[in-house]
């Protein structure tokens, strides 16, 4: 039995002369005005946590809508290369595409991503991925010799761990290559 029948379950009980003892009848009214505070209080609230849910969802709709819309002038430039006459040279065309892939690192930073620079750094298994060994005996033993994709971060946080190949002193050309 919860707390709210137990006391209607007293309140209903009245003295054989048909009087409510205790004053029953305010204690009545004190429960039912309780009870609607109560009720009011868990409308606001759930009408809080849907508004906060909204507005949560709707700022991350703006945001994505607001990368792509500063995504758009990369694809524009793709476009136009490609639209472009098939006399246009390699250097100009390496040019436009070196142009274009600025702006879209710029684009990335703008919105908190930025790429990591590892050849040369200890491997850190939480912000790379070993997918081969090497051994190169004049450099220290894990360290990062060559990374075929790169890393990307947010803050402090990685977004993408990079794909590196790292130095194992005791490695063997003999051996297989193993990631560790």
């Amino acid at each position: 039995m919860n707390n709210t029948s137990a006391i209607n379950e007293a309140a209903d009980k009245t003295a054989p002369n048909g009087d409510a003892p205790g004053g029953s009848v305010e204690l009545r009214q004190a429960l039912a005005a309780q009870k609607d505070e109560f009720l009011r209080l868990a409308a606001d609230f759930d009408n809080y946590k849907k508004r906060i849910r909204r507005d949560s969802e709707q700022q991350a709709a703006s945001g994505k809508e607001s990368f792509m819309r500063d995504l758009l002038p990369v694809v524009d430039n793709l476009e136009r290369a490609l639209a472009c006459e098939r006399s246009i040279s390699s250097d100009q065309l390496r040019q436009g595409v070196e142009m274009t892939l600025q702006h879209l690192r710029q684009l990335l930073l703008h919105h908190g991503i930025e790429a990591v620079e590892d050849v040369g750094k200890l491997f850190n298994p939480h912000q790379h991925e070993a997918i081969s060994v090497r051994r190169e005996p004049l450099q220290p033993d894990q360290i990062i010799l060559e990374v075929t994709q790169r890393g990307y971060r947010r803050g402090d946080k990685s977004f993408r761990p990079a794909r590196v190949i790292v130095n194992d002193t005791d490695y063997s050309a003999g051996g297989a290559a193993s990631a560790r």
